[in-house]
This record gives C-alpha cells, structure tokens and sequence, in this order.
C-alpha cells in the first residue's frame, strides 16, 4: 500500500481509468467479432461504421494507439469488402 495521499489518489485514478479502458476495448472486440459472424452485407455495413467510430474514439483518448486503430479499421474493411465480392460472385 502506498504511504502518500498523492500515491493512494493516483491508485484509485488509474483504477478507474483501468477500468474505462477496459470497457472500451472489451466494445471494440466484440463489434470485431460481430463483424465476422454470420450477419447479412447490409447489417455488417452499418457495424462497420460503428467499428470505425469506436476505433477512432479510443484513438482520440489515447486508450489505444492511432495507428493499431488505422491497421485494425484496414482490416475490417478488408474483411468486408471481400465478403462483398463473394457474395457477387454468388449472384
């Protein structure tokens, strides 16, 4: 245990934020994987923008770092647009 007031504050400080983060993360992860269920085009493109906008917040508020939310955002659209393909090809 900390023996400062200032060390005590900042624990419950970075519990708190730990906490927040951890949410946001846990969020992101489970629209990823909404993504690669088994849910029709029209309702992954509206997820999509939803994924994106969760990776740029966290990005915002430094809770990940900008450039994994750009390599994540690639991916999932990479993902994406070639479910799309398959299933023109499908047509």
């Amino acid at each position: 245990m900390p023996n400062h007031v200032s060390c005590e504050k900042r624990l419950r400080q970075e519990k708190k934020r730990s906490a927040g983060n951890h949410y946001v993360k846990m969020t992101i992860n489970t629209l990823s994987k909404k993504m690669r269920s088994d849910i029709s085009i029209e309702e992954k493109e509206k997820l999509l923008t939803e994924v994106y906008s969760q990776l740029d917040k966290a990005a915002k508020n430094h809770v990940i770092h900008k450039r994994t939310a750009s390599r994540r955002k690639a991916r999932i659209s990479a993902y994406f647009n070639a479910q799309k393909a398959e299933q023109k090809e499908k047509k």
